[in-house]
């Protein structure tokens, strides 16, 4: 859906851009010849043409506000809205995040093509993307696992192994940091989650597990040559996670995340609302039942 509305600010763009460019190099002269030879020396006013088509004037009016649209959404920052509560805690359902564009490339809006290399995720990012199984799908994870490391998921806990740089002095195997804070907070199935600090190098952020639901490894992505909870990473690829750990459809089922298909990075929350309707209310679901102010800022 993102793809098809980029699809059509660049058609848009294009049009009216065309059709101003086409008046004022073609028709825009000849209607300002026929008002010059029909003046008076009583009657000036030379520079205004009451004759503007209506297609020309609505062009050039909104032109400038599709243009500025195109451009803002296409390399600068997108609005995106949060479904679904697998980036849970950082991320709730009714937050409306601004993905930064130009992070990982600047792309063309069309074929999304890297048109200027500006940088790389970082493991602990917070990134959007195209679905690898269905590119017209947007998904938003966390960056844990770099092009060359060996993640491995068990017991909850994840393991990572970085990429091997010096063969005289590999990396070894090491669980990310954990520690406990709160439980009850989000309830998820009747059940209180456990919410941990996670460490993923210089990043802090916070994740949930349930108590007793339990992702089976059968259930994950199977990689040739490695055990079932283990994954290498591919050369241009990343391997990402929810921060909602047993409620989230991540690469842990369907592989990696190439390169091409990173959209930006999450880096604020501008609105966030609540949508706590029950059952009886008269107001449809889709009305917010409130907002929260206290969410607004900068994604960790």
């Amino acid at each position: 859906m993102a793809n098809y509305f980029s699809l059509i600010l660049v058609a848009l763009t294009l049009i009216t851009g065309l059709i101003w460019l086409v008046d004022s190099l073609v028709f825009a002269p000849k209607r300002k010849a026929r008002l010059q030879a029909a003046s008076t020396a009583e009657n000036a006013g030379y520079g205004e043409d009451p004759q503007l088509p209506y297609m020309v004037d609505t062009a050039q009016q909104i032109f400038p506000v599709i243009a500025f649209v195109l451009v803002l959404r296409s390399f600068l920052y997108e609005p995106f809205q949060i479904p679904s509560g697998s980036m849970m805690p950082t991320l709730l359902v009714g937050d409306f995040i601004l993905v930064e564009k130009f992070a990982y490339g600047v792309k063309d809006p069309v074929f999304r093509s890297k048109l200027i290399e500006t940088g790389a995720p970082e493991r602990g990012d917070v990134v959007v993307f195209k679905y690898p199984e269905d590119t017209g799908i947007d998904y938003i994870k966390r960056v844990v696992g770099m092009p060359g490391d060996t993640v491995v998921y068990q017991n909850k806990q994840v393991f990572i192994k970085p990429k091997c740089t010096d063969k005289n002095n590999c990396p070894k195997l090491e669980a990310v940091p954990l520690s406990f804070q709160e439980r009850g907070e989000f309830v998820q199935d009747m059940a209180q989650l456990m919410r941990y600090t996670e460490s993923l190098g210089d990043i802090e952020h916070d994740i949930l597990r349930h108590p007793m639901r339990d992702i089976s490894p059968v259930n994950f992505y199977t990689q040739p040559g490695t055990r079932r909870n283990e994954w290498i990473v591919p050369e241009g690829h990343y391997f990402v996670l929810g921060d909602n750990r047993d409620n989230s459809r991540d690469s842990r089922f369907w592989g990696f995340v190439p390169d091409e298909n990173l959209v930006g990075k999450a880096v604020a929350i501008w609105v966030s609302f609540e949508f706590e309707r029950k059952q009886e209310d008269v107001l449809p679901s889709w009305i917010p039942t409130g907002i929260r102010f206290e969410r607004v800022g900068g994604i960790h």
